[in-house]
């Protein structure tokens, strides 16, 4: 299991501020707002950072569009941020089986299909999705997500240009979660990861070389850190509106 991605609901002004373009691009990440999925309904611009990145979503008309009807109904609701946290697992029905006996209301691993040109045309993903319950304490949702084959990751892997690490930021190391964790939500936490570790006030999980931390918060916000090896962008940072990221 990894980090695979993290799903971020965006004003259109992150999508097409040219400022802000600019000011994505001085901390050496790529970033080509137009390019990415989308129909009348959403629009999707990725930030590629190696093999991970942040899928930065615009609700163009309320009903989404085909986008997951969930986080369209947060976007509408005034959310903003992270709403989608997706873990890579190598076999999403194992896992599935294993939320399902631990008593986790965990959706059916289904392929992300949505309508586009003028709702003519359906789309079908080349992976499947099974989503985990909606933290009761921060406003995000845990999912899994398999690619169908070896073949599906190469293919989708050419689309992630233009990429960060041509200037030697190669992905994700870690991402800190400030807020407050309901017992539901610890349940959650209990039955997804093998490897964790609580301490007073913060709450663990190793991922090979990744880290996911829970920080006891009265403020939520979200600290995305990334493993950068070129000192001319080291240090350097961003927000998304309450995320912050930051080369490492």
């Amino acid at each position: 299991m990894k980090i695979d991605h993290l799903v971020v609901n965006v004003d259109k002004s992150f999508q097409e501020s040219k400022q802000y373009i600019t000011s994505v691009h001085s901390i050496g990440l790529p970033y080509m707002p137009k390019w990415g999925k989308g129909t009348k309904g959403f629009k999707v611009s990725n930030l590629w950072m190696g093999k991970e990145y942040l899928e930065l979503v615009h609700i163009k008309k309320a009903d989404g569009g085909g986008w997951v009807k969930e986080w369209t109904n947060k976007y509408n609701e005034g959310h903003r941020g992270l709403v989608g946290f997706a873990l890579e697992v190598e076999n999403i029905d194992e896992v599935y089986q294993k939320l399902t006996d631990r008593q986790i209301n965990v959706t059916f691993p289904e392929p992300l299909r949505f309508r586009w040109f003028y709702n003519l045309l359906n789309k079908t993903m080349p992976w499947r999705n099974s989503y985990l319950p909606t933290f009761k304490g921060v406003p995000f949702q845990f999912f899994l997500q398999q690619l169908n084959d070896e073949k599906s990751k190469s293919f989708m892997e050419q689309y992630m240009v233009p990429n960060s690490s041509e200037n030697g930021i190669e992905g994700i190391l870690e991402v800190t979660v400030y807020g407050r964790l309901e017992d539901e939500d610890r349940k959650i936490i209990y039955a997804l990861f093998d490897d964790y570790e609580e301490q007073e006030g913060a709450l663990n999980i190793a991922l090979g070389n990744q880290t996911i931390r829970f920080i006891e918060s009265s403020e939520h916000r979200v600290e995305v850190k990334l493993r950068c090896n070129n000192e001319s962008y080291a240090g350097k940072k961003i927000n998304i509106h309450n995320i912050q990221i930051t080369n490492t």
